[in-house]
């Protein structure tokens, strides 16, 4: 029983048990790895480390209540996940369509990234690409989606700033943690992509109808 083995512990880990589940139930997501911007490195996270060593006991204590805690060694995600579907989050459109984009470029740049499975890139890269994918609204979005967006999917450990200030309204270096795997799979790439492609078809169709369709000069 997690029980026996909580009074076991020293009343340090105790706290740090109580400390950590409450945050694993507010941020769902714990990276093994994270990146100091005071000191311009990445190092070890040792919240992560003290959850892998309270693993069982927290594991054996959120079962109890409904909840699945699952640990990933090879890339560093410790995850906590709701097994009756509840205390789920509703992202609204454009954060939805950020998560998306960063997911894809963490596909496309994980080969090139280091050992410690992080993607680099940046806020006014990741606007681009949805702009290219024809995400956006006219082509545009407003400083404060931008914004929400990342505060959003940062605090849930899906990515980080690399400055040591505030989300900047001009932008920020964005560092894209491994725990985006967990929440859209590979066949959710795949099929996000099959959704583009046919949403660009119906648009390109749509402007040769408009065009076809316009009145020719008179002379």
């Amino acid at each position: 029983m997690w029980s026996e083995i909580f009074e076991a512990l020293s009343n340090f880990e105790k706290g740090e048990f109580r400390r950590l589940a409450n945050y694993l139930l507010s941020h769902t997501y714990l990276v093994r790895d994270v990146y100091k911007p005071d000191k311009q490195w990445t190092e070890p996270n040792g919240d992560y480390r003290m959850v892998n060593r309270l693993f069982e006991c927290m594991r054996d204590y959120f079962s109890a209540s409904g909840w699945k805690l699952g640990k990933d060694d090879n890339y560093g995600v410790i995850s906590l996940i709701n097994e009756y579907d509840h205390n789920r989050l509703r992202m609204d459109r454009f954060t939805t369509l950020f998560l998306y984009t960063c997911r894809l470029m963490y596909e496309e740049g994980r080969e090139q990234g280091d050992n410690l499975h992080i993607v680099r890139t940046d806020t006014g890269t990741i606007i681009e690409k949805m702009r290219t994918l024809g995400l956006l609204n006219k082509g545009k979005t407003t400083q404060k989606e931008r914004l929400e967006a990342q505060r959003a999917l940062s605090h849930f450990n899906i990515i980080q700033k690399t400055e040591n200030t505030a989300w900047s309204t001009d932008g920020n270096g964005v560092l894209i943690f491994p725990s985006i795997l967990s929440i859209i799979s590979n066949q959710g790439i795949n099929d996000m992509m099959m959704e583009l492609e046919e949403l660009q078809t119906e648009n390109a169709e749509m402007e040769m109808l408009i065009d076809d369709e316009e009145p020719e000069d008179l002379e």
